[in-house]
C-alpha cells in the first residue's frame, strides 16, 4: 500500500506536469497575442495606381519609395515597419489588378489570416491609369472613369471588410488614405469630405452601408490626406508638407493601434 507522504509527492507531480503542459499550449496563442498585439497586421487596399506600395515604403522607410517608380505589382507585397520600444506593423499590400491573385490576397487578409487595420488608399479620381494586361503604348483615362472604377474597387473590399467584422473582433479600424494630394492641393478639403461618412457621396454611401453591417462602434473609420513624396520650396505640396501629412497619417494609426 502507498503511503500518503508518497501518494502526495505523486500527486503533486502530477499537479506541476499538467501545469507545466498547459503553459506550454498556452505559449504560442500568448506569443501570438503579444506580436499581434505590438505589431499588429495591416492591409492596404486600393485600385491599381493609387500608390500604395509607394505610401507603405514611405510608411517603413523603405529606400525604394524614393526611387520614383511607379509600377504595379500582380502579387500581394509585405513589409514590416519597426519602430520604437519594440513596436510597428506587418503590412500586407494587397495588388490592385484585378485578377486571380488579388482575390487571393483579399481571402488571405480577411478571411485566412485576420488583420488589425485596413488602410484603404483612395485617389480622388487621380490614379496613374494602367494599360490593359499584354496592350502597348500610354494607358489614358478619364477622371470620372478612375473614380468609377475607384468605387467599383471599394464596394469588393468593403465586402470583404463586413463579411469579416461580422464574424469576428477584427478589424478594429479602416483608414482612408487620400494621397496623390500634390496633385489637388487646393481642394484637399473637398476630397476628404467625398470619402468622409455621411457625406452623401457614392463612396459615402457605401462606407455608410459597411458600418450599418460592421457596427459603427466597432469599425473606427478616419479620412486622411497623404502626399507620399512632395516637390520642391516654391511647390504648393513641399516635401515638408508631406512630411507632415505623413506624420499625422502615422500618429493615428499609432493611436489606433495603442502604441501612443
Amino acid at each position: 500500500m502507498q503511503s500518503p507522504l508518497r501518494h502526495g509527492k505523486a500527486a503533486l507531480g502530477t499537479t506541476i506536469a499538467g501545469g507545466a503542459l498547459a503553459a506550454l499550449s498556452q505559449a504560442p496563442e500568448r506569443a501570438s497575442r503579444l506580436l499581434r498585439h505590438r505589431y499588429p497586421t495591416v492591409a492596404v487596399t486600393g485600385m491599381t495606381g493609387v500608390g500604395k506600395t509607394r505610401l507603405t515604403d514611405r510608411i517603413t522607410r523603405r529606400a525604394s519609395a524614393e526611387s520614383g517608380q511607379d509600377v504595379g505589382s500582380a502579387v500581394m507585397e509585405r513589409r514590416t515597419r519597426r519602430a520604437a520600444r519594440l513596436r510597428g506593423y506587418r503590412f500586407r499590400v494587397v495588388p490592385g489588378e484585378n485578377a486571380a491573385t488579388r482575390l487571393g490576397a483579399l481571402d488571405e487578409v480577411f478571411h485566412d489570416e485576420p488583420v488589425d487595420g485596413v488602410l484603404h488608399v483612395v485617389a480622388w479620381g487621380h490614379a496613374t491609369p494602367r494599360r490593359t494586361a499584354g496592350t502597348t503604348g500610354a494607358a489614358a483615362a478619364t477622371r470620372d472613369e478612375q473614380l468609377a472604377a475607384e468605387l467599383e474597387d471599394w464596394s469588393i473590399t468593403a465586402h470583404r471588410i463586413a463579411s469579416m467584422a461580422v464574424r469576428r473582433d477584427r478589424p478594429t479600424w479602416l483608414v482612408i488614405a487620400v494621397t496623390k494630394a500634390d496633385l489637388f492641393p487646393d481642394e484637399v478639403e473637398e476630397a476628404v469630405r467625398y470619402y468622409s461618412p455621411g457625406s452623401g457621396s457614392p463612396f459615402a454611401a457605401r462606407l455608410d452601408e459597411l458600418r450599418a453591417l460592421a457596427g459603427g462602434a466597432k469599425l473606427s473609420v478616419d479620412v486622411l490626406p497623404v502626399c507620399s513624396q512632395g516637390a520642391g520650396r516654391r511647390s504648393s505640396m513641399t516635401d515638408k508638407d508631406s512630411a507632415a501629412l505623413l506624420g499625422r497619417l502615422e500618429l493615428r494609426m499609432a493611436q489606433l493601434s495603442g502604441h501612443v
